[in-house]
């Protein structure tokens, strides 16, 4: 039942698909980089993330970067993603190895690779310093501190989701959407959306009150489809962190009515989305065009992670029928 509420939520997006013509051969140099930096992948860990398609993710969400950016930006999703199945896989990392993490992170978006933090190192780091290259090179100061805010802010709510496992304790609805849009890491994606454009957004702009409620609905799009399809694996590693398994256990409803609700508002979600993208003022004639490409990027990442999900093998979703 929950492909098929999956199918149909896609059937009903309304915003287009888009691929980078670079995804496919991204993906290529991504599987040949991981090893050089010595992370102990064999042919089957190999073969597991080349199907995962993290490139393609990431050519879905930014469809008009350069071939070298996409690069930078792939290497940067599969960063996030070993993090996530790291912190949230069935043999996740503790809560305190979580922070160590957080803090070497920082240290090193921070300060460069050249500091480094007892509690992160190997190929993980050489992955991340590798990544974090280009944007640390081309991007304003004010950029950067946005981008290793949303790092922080994510990496914290993975904490927060292990301490909460580690306790045993299910959160309700309201405290687990919140917690969603920092493990989602769709904040650490928007400010992808500038560097691939070669532009920052000023602080005034980027923080608009405006703009900020439609990059939380984009979040809330993109995470709730994500737990829709992950809802099967959820069920035995997440203690309750799923939107479907949050909305069963509060509303005493079965798990298949809590998927038609978490659909249903999905649905709502996406009229307000589309109703506030077309209420965005001008910010005038020299920010416009970033503005527009800004909202575009947010759009493009609840479409990418629909489409990307769907054809993932990180997911066991059936064909269309």
């Amino acid at each position: 039942m929950v492909d098929e509420i999956l199918w149909s939520l896609r059937s009903a997006c309304p915003i287009p698909p888009r691929l980078s013509p670079y995804a496919d051969g991204v993906q290529e140099w991504l599987l040949e980089l991981l090893p050089r930096l010595g992370l102990p992948l064999g042919a089957e860990a190999l073969h597991r993330l080349d199907r995962a398609g993290f490139a393609r993710y990431a050519g879905r969400l930014y469809p008009d970067a350069s071939e070298p950016d996409l690069r930078t930006v792939s290497a940067l999703f599969t960063w996030f993603f070993l993090v996530d199945d790291a912190c949230d896989g069935p043999d996740r990392l503790p809560s305190e190895q979580i922070r160590a993490l957080r803090r070497g992170t920082l240290t090193l978006l921070h300060d460069g690779p050249r500091r480094r933090h007892p509690g992160f190192g190997g190929p993980l780091r050489r992955l991340l310093v590798e990544a974090w290259r280009m944007p640390r090179r081309r991007m304003p100061a004010r950029w950067r501190l946005r981008f290793v805010d949303a790092v922080g802010d994510h990496l914290d709510g993975n904490w927060r989701e292990a301490v909460a496992k580690e306790s045993g304790r299910t959160p309700g609805v309201a405290e687990y959407v919140a917690l969603r849009r920092a493990t989602s890491a769709a904040y650490v994606s928007y400010p992808l959306i500038e560097f691939v454009g070669g532009r920052a957004l000023p602080d005034a702009v980027y923080h608009h009150p405006l703009l900020r409620r439609i990059g939380e609905l984009g979040n809330d799009l993109l995470s709730w489809y994500n737990d829709l399809a992950s809802m099967e694996r959820d069920r035995t590693t997440s203690g309750g962190h799923n939107l479907v398994l949050a909305l069963a256990d509060e509303r005493d409803v079965p798990v298949e009515r809590a998927a038609e609700l978490v659909a249903d508002r999905w649905r709502d979600t996406m009229t307000r989305f589309q109703m506030q993208c077309a209420a965005v003022p001008s910010f005038g004639p020299a920010l416009d065009d970033s503005v527009a490409a800004h909202l575009d990027g947010i759009a493009n990442a609840v479409r990418g992670t629909i489409d990307w999900t769907l054809e993932s093998a990180r997911y066991p979703v059936h064909p269309h029928p």
